[in-house]
């Protein structure tokens, strides 16, 4: 089995990569903008010819999209998420027709859910920022595509190696920096959104099973923890595993689609049928991982601690 990658190097990627290398029998190609890639590419600024050419001769049995802008401008968003996965398809469907398609979607393009009704892929899709637009649009060139294809709507990612620009990761490493300095508070902004977490190193295993799973797979899929859980939890849950014994204040504001999706929890019944997939982590567990891996790196500047996406 011939498995490309593209946008290995960011966060999920790197870990579904990881995750993939133990495929039995299977040669792992990597494509995006690295030196050293198998396939060159930078899918906000390709073009289908071009991608078809360089596609073809790698032959893959599967492509994995991990590429993907979670910041920036809606035009950046717009080229990267939307754009991008409509020229994959397009190349796809000349250069490996045959392919299977996995491709990183987002809970996002759901938008703002009801308190205590978990949603499920029939759910309508009302996303309420560019993000989630630009995602969703991806997800539809994917799901329209005609190829053996699958989305994985992904929760909200946390664990071992999360970015400084999101809450966990900004938030970790502000921690470490202040060490068992508790004199000056820790100010973010509202915390009180409920958001449905999963472990990265369980999406990681979602992918490699829907790589390897024989036979159609649904078109959608909700790859998350199941449960909402307050954002404050998350970061009193983080500070306590820190070790931090100052204040957290809250200091309102935060970003205007934190205001507007207080709720989200997707319903993950549809991947256990169909992959048999359930995540193993539980939050805590996810937590612990991200400070241990803070720890044992040079911590980077933190930011983006204002609201998760």
């Amino acid at each position: 089995m011939r498995i490309l990658v593209l946008g290995s190097t960011g966060y999920l990627g790197g870990h579904v990569t990881a995750g993939l290398r133990a495929v039995e029998g299977a040669r792992l190609l990597l494509g995006g903008r690295s030196p050293g890639a198998d396939l060159a590419v930078d899918l906000a600024t390709a073009r289908t010819g071009p991608l078809c050419e360089a596609l073809a001769p790698l032959a893959p049995d599967v492509v994995v999209n991990c590429a993907g802008a979670v910041g920036g401008d809606p035009v950046t968003l717009a080229e990267v998420n939307a754009r991008g996965p409509a020229v994959l398809c397009a190349a796809l469907r000349e250069a490996a027709p045959g392919a299977r398609l996995v491709h990183l979607g987002s809970a996002a393009e759901y938008g703002p859910g009801t308190a205590g009704e978990p949603v499920t892929e029939g759910a309508p899709t009302r996303p309420v920022a560019p993000y989630g637009a630009t995602k969703l649009a991806g997800t539809v060139a994917v799901t329209s595509s005609g190829l053996d294809a699958v989305v994985l709507r992904v929760g909200n990612p946390v664990g071992p190696g999360a970015p400084a620009a999101g809450l966990p990761g900004g938030l970790a490493r502000r921690l470490y920096r202040a060490g068992g300095d508790a004199a000056e508070p820790v100010r973010l902004g509202d915390l009180s959104a409920y958001r449905d977490f999963v472990d990265v190193r369980d999406v990681a295993r979602a992918v490699l099973l829907a790589v390897t799973r024989p036979g159609s797979v649904p078109p959608v899929l909700n790859v998350g923890g199941g449960r909402a859980v307050p954002v404050r939890d998350l970061v009193h849950t983080l500070a306590r595993t820190a070790g931090f014994t100052g204040r957290i204040e809250e200091a309102g504001g935060g970003s205007a689609r934190s205001a507007a999706v207080a709720w989200q929890c997707s319903d993950i019944s549809a991947a256990r049928e169909a992959l048999g997939w359930a995540p193993r982590y539980g939050l805590a567990d996810s937590l612990a991982a991200l400070w241990a891996a803070v720890a044992d790196t040079a911590p980077a500047a933190g930011a983006g601690l204002d609201a998760v996406r």
